[in-house]
């Protein structure tokens, strides 16, 4: 085989692997699946955690009385909310209970990590933990109580899950079926296998000590400060625990617009950090670390689409010049189908989202024209906007 055939072949390699790694994953985890650090324990602790809840909110405020309805709702009492009003209009924000905090920087913000730090200099008391919660997130009552079980157990940085809360779009359906498949993997099995939890964004909680000690000398500009985040809590050998049952309902794109300046922004984000993998996954190959090593090719993997679109031009390639290659291709594809069914079945995903699944071809193509504004990514609209309503910050 001469060097030329040998690289192309050793490309296609490169991102088969992707194909299969869902199952081989799987398997690693149901092989662990006994660990006691995968257990979810009751909390046994004598006095509740104290937690400060971070919600962010950039020009829009349309949907906080939602947020902050449902964190009223919290079957829980040792808790501060603290809404940083970022670019808002301060009229439209009169919140009287007693625990809600409503914090107005005096200049835009503009980021995330600037937003969390903001409410975290102001405090009303030192606490243990913080949550971050969008704007466009509601939550369930025992959120904090099924964080706390992961806490008890150790742990310092803690993914729940990402419900969505509006089904009522092809496209809000797919995002779902991809935030289905994403909770499946690279939360509950790439933890139950004795890795970490990839953080989401949101419906996440550390220790207020680790937040800081992460994050306070970085300066994340754009979307992206979970990836920085995730990687230096591995880096350090720490573990991102997966907590299945507290759950965050999260609003859904369903307006094609919405969706290509949000997969933009994703995009460029994985570009811009996907190397910190390569740091992670040699650190653990070094010192013989899974939770790293795992990691560490987690983090290398490219979005769904990508990969998936470049599997199937390296099949049609193949057909011509290596036909053997490309069966293995269609083998290949055939084992991602399968790990993608698993998901959804493992996960009851709503019936809903089955239906949708054949409008795939529509979602992978507003992927494409995401793709083709990625240089741009951060300047396009300054954040995902669901309706009248909007997500966090542009980093969402």
């Amino acid at each position: 085989m001469d060097i030329p055939l040998f690289l192309f072949v050793f490309l296609q390699a490169i991102v088969g692997i992707n194909l299969v790694f869902p199952l081989i994953l799987y398997a690693l985890y149901r092989s662990n699946i006994t660990s006691e650090a995968t257990k979810s324990t009751p909390s046994d602790s004598a006095t509740e955690a104290d937690y400060a809840i971070i919600v962010t909110a950039y020009q829009q405020t349309h949907q906080l009385p939602a947020v902050i309805d449902s964190l009223r709702r919290l079957r829980y009492t040792n808790y501060h909310i603290y809404i940083v009003a970022d670019d808002c209009n301060p009229s439209e924000l009169t919140f009287e209970q007693h625990n809600v905090r409503v914090l107005r920087p005096e200049k835009a913000l503009s980021s995330n990590v600037r937003s969390h730090f903001y409410a975290i200099r102001r405090f009303v008391r030192p606490h243990e933990r913080l949550v971050i919660i969008d704007s466009d997130n509601l939550v369930h009552p025992e959120l904090l109580h099924r964080l706390n079980e992961r806490f008890d157990q150790g742990f310092e940085a803690v993914q729940g899950v990402r419900e969505a809360k509006n089904l009522d779009t092809d496209l809000a359906r797919l995002d779902a079926a991809r935030d289905i498949y994403y909770h499946f993997y690279d939360g509950k099995v790439l933890f139950g296998a004795g890795s970490s939890a990839t953080l989401a964004g949101s419906g996440m909680a550390f220790s207020v000590d680790l937040y800081e000690q992460c994050l306070g000398q970085f300066t994340v500009e754009g979307a992206g400060f979970d990836k920085v985040l995730q990687a230096e809590i591995v880096r350090r050998g720490g573990r991102i625990a997966f907590a299945p049952e507290a759950v965050v309902y999260d609003e859904k794109t369903t307006g094609s617009q919405q969706l290509v300046g949000q997969r933009a922004r994703w995009i460029n984000t994985w570009f811009r950090y996907f190397s910190y993998g390569f740091g992670i996954l040699g650190r653990g190959i070094r010192r013989g670390d899974r939770n790293q090593i795992l990691f560490g090719i987690v983090l290398l993997r490219p979005p769904l689409f990508l990969f998936l679109l470049a599997a199937v031009t390296f099949m049609l390639i193949d057909l011509i010049i290596l036909p053997t290659l490309a069966l293995l291709w269609a083998l290949g594809l055939a084992a991602f189908v399968a790990s993608f069914w698993l998901a959804l079945r493992k996960s009851r995903a709503d019936s809903r989202i089955y239906s949708s699944l054949s409008q795939i071809p529509r979602f992978v193509w507003h992927q494409l024209a995401a793709l083709l504004k990625v240089r741009k990514a951060n300047r396009l609209s300054v954040a995902t906007r669901h309706d009248e309503a909007t997500s966090s910050h542009p980093e969402s």
